[in-house]
């Protein structure tokens, strides 16, 4: 039922859409947050 409502209405599309995107902005975020204390972290001297 509830598999039914995600996939095969419109409402459900989108909120799929809406869970995916926040997903992958999240990733996103992960990946360069790390980055930029790797990077202040060599700046600064530290491991």
């Amino acid at each position: 039922m509830a598999w039914e409502l995600l996939f095969g209405s419109d409402i459900g599309l989108m909120s799929l859409a809406v869970i995916i995107g926040v997903l992958v902005i999240g990733f996103y975020m992960a990946k360069v947050f790390k980055q930029k204390i790797a990077e202040d972290a060599a700046k600064h001297g530290s491991k």
